[in-house]
């Protein structure tokens, strides 16, 4: 008997976010077949940016992803791109959602979105949710059925994919780092680390691309759903909005910057967002080993994708931090954000020390 308890559900749409339904209910209408009547709607609080509603008609569980008011989807939310990655790896690639209709035109909600369909299952977040016991061997059964699909996503064919033009060819690995590098300086406070000299550490010791592959960018348990009566089963992969073209080992060591295994200290645990730290789960060392055996990859110089992975996380993290300084949001989980920031410059700095 199936589970209910353990699957992700949306909630309450947010005060100032509410979604013209009559307007996106006219427009779906002779774009779905058979669907009737008038949804329910709900929305979700993950998403890194965009707004993400689950619109449940009797007939049809919908998912709609559109850009926060104020912001223009041609730049930074980009809803007909990330429609049209997802479309087109959908062949390929088994875990996307299924979309079902993009919709440009500002007549309706003054914004482009997207509408698929919803993938029920559950999310595993910080904890597993309650309800759900798994043994160390399940736990590590889930563990590698997960990276088992990063795995798979970097070994799509991105040309038959139809997705040649996604990024911008050789040289991502140096981009990244000189992209990176200028969003910490423009996002810097007085109270936070300059990072200087992890900066040019990883400017001296840039590799080449070791591949170019279709990556997520964003590649954690809680964008993965999962089967509730089997959750060593993956049934999707979520939040595709940073998707693109790019070397593997990038992406592994972003989606490594975010996993925190029981034996890290007390600040690092205390910073925990995924289940990582569970009996069963692989350690980032046993990721790293496990994964490059099965894309056949050499990871002798992995203290640079490692670094690269932890500066980006106090870049993301200073941005956040950033906003609540300048008083542009009063969000009283960002006051200490400056702290962690802090200990991820430690954090580099001691690997790179390591490293002589």
């Amino acid at each position: 008997m199936e589970n209910k308890s353990v699957i992700d559900v949306a909630g309450t749409v947010r005060s100032g976010e509410e979604l013209d339904i009559a307007a996106v209910d006219a427009w779906l209408k002779p774009r779905i077949a058979d669907l009737s009547g008038e949804p329910i709607v709900t929305q979700y609080s993950g998403g890194a940016s965009n707004w993400t509603y689950r619109l449940q008609y009797q007939s049809h569980d919908l998912i709609l992803r559109r850009p926060p008011k104020g912001t223009k989807a041609k730049s930074a939310h980009d809803m007909g791109r990330e429609y049209k990655v997802q479309a087109a790896l959908a062949p390929l690639f088994p875990f996307v959602p299924e979309m079902l209709a993009f919709c440009d035109d500002p007549a309706v909600i003054d914004c482009d979105f997207y509408v698929m369909r919803r993938i029920e299952g559950l999310i595993p977040r910080a904890n597993m949710p309650k309800g759900l016991a798994l043994s160390a061997e399940q736990t590590r059964e889930l563990c590698l059925s997960v990276i088992d699909k990063l795995v798979a996503l970097h070994q799509v064919d991105y040309q038959s994919a139809g997705l040649a033009s996604l990024g911008k060819g050789d040289g991502y690995c140096e981009r990244q780092v000189r992209g990176w590098s200028g969003r910490y300086q423009k996002s810097k406070t007085w109270n936070v680390p300059s990072f200087k000299k992890v900066m040019a550490w990883l400017a001296d010791n840039t590799p080449t691309d070791v591949q170019t592959c279709v990556i997520h960018n964003d590649f954690r348990f809680d964008n993965v759903v999962l089967n509730p009566e089997n959750p060593a089963e993956v049934l999707g992969i979520l939040d595709w909005e940073m998707a693109t073209l790019g070397d593997p080992l990038m992406d592994l060591g972003s989606a490594l910057a975010y996993w925190v295994q029981a034996d890290d200290d007390k600040i690092l645990r205390a910073t925990r967002r995924q289940p990582t730290h569970l009996p069963g789960m692989l350690s980032r060392k046993e990721v790293v080993s496990y994964y490059c055996e099965k894309m056949g990859l050499n990871a002798d110089n992995w203290a640079f994708y490692e670094v690269f992975g932890l500066f980006r996380l106090a870049v993301i993290i200073q941005q956040i931090y950033y906003r609540y300084h300048h008083k542009q949001t009063n969000n009283p989980a960002f006051k200490n954000f400056w702290l962690i920031v802090w200990y991820l410059d430690r954090r580099c700095r001691r690997i790179i020390r390591e490293q002589r």
